[in-house]
Parts: C-alpha cells; structure tokens; sequence
C-alpha cells in the first residue's frame, strides 16, 4: 500500500476586499438567496454565475413538502445555464453556502464539459473562500468520462 497526500489551496477574504467583479457576482448571489423558497429549512441560498460571455444568472433553492422535490440554488442556475446558453460555459460561481454533494458533482461535471477551470466564491458571513477549480471542492468526484 502506498500513501498519498493531496492539499487544497484557496484564498480567504472578505466581501469589501472582493475585485469588482467577484463583488458584483457575490451581490448577485445575496440578492438571490432572499428570493429563495425555503418554508422548511428555513435556510436560504442564492448562486450566481458568470458565463464566458459576461452575462450573470442567477439562482436559489427551492424546497417542496415532497422531499426531495426541491432544487439547490446552485443547481438550479447550472441546469438553466445550461438549458438556455449552452454555447457560453461557465466561468465563475458565487455561492451564499457551502454547496452539498450533489451540487459538487453538478458544477464538476459542467467544468468538464466546459474544458475550463469554474472559479468558486462561496460566502461565510463577511468571508470569502475563493478556489480556482471545483476540482478543489471534489478532489475525487465521479468521472463519467
């Protein structure tokens, strides 16, 4: 057996010392997560993407009785990136939360497909976790491919 060792690298900061863009992408991500429909949880998360050509989306989570009915906000802004500018991949993410598992998975998959590293932003409060890759959130995600 072999042992292996693997490290993370991001950079941490906080919202007031985001460049303007990354600024104006978190915003959006905040503005989205009070439209968020979570009766249950209570918990409410907004995503906002950047594609390549410039245009922001935005999305939140959705919940439903019917778990697991509802959608995360991060998932939800994918599939409609993906449903409506499929020629323009995604270049960055600003997330209110820590995305889950499956969210991990979504977002490694659309950089894949894309070819192209997905910069991550996700939000604590004031600070701010930057990574370069999703491949930094899922090190060891499924490969489809």
């Amino acid at each position: 057996m072999n042992r292996s060792t693997f490290t993370i690298e991001y950079n941490v900061t906080t919202r007031d010392r985001l460049n303007p863009a990354d600024a104006e992408l978190m915003e959006k991500a905040i503005q989205a997560a009070g439209n968020a429909y979570a009766p249950y949880s209570k918990f409410r998360v907004g995503a906002a993407i950047r594609l390549k050509n410039g245009r922001i989306l935005t999305g939140n989570n959705q919940e439903n009785a019917s778990f697991p009915a509802g959608i995360c906000a991060e998932r939800a802004v994918v599939f409609y990136a993906h449903a409506n500018y499929p020629e323009s991949t995604i270049r960055s993410i600003a997330v209110t939360a820590s995305p889950c598992g499956v969210c991990r998975q979504v977002l490694l998959e659309s950089e894949k497909r894309a070819g192209v590293p997905i910069r991550v932003l996700l939000a604590n409060g004031n600070e701010v976790r930057i990574f370069n890759s999703v491949k930094d959130l899922l090190p060891f995600g499924f490969d489809s491919f």
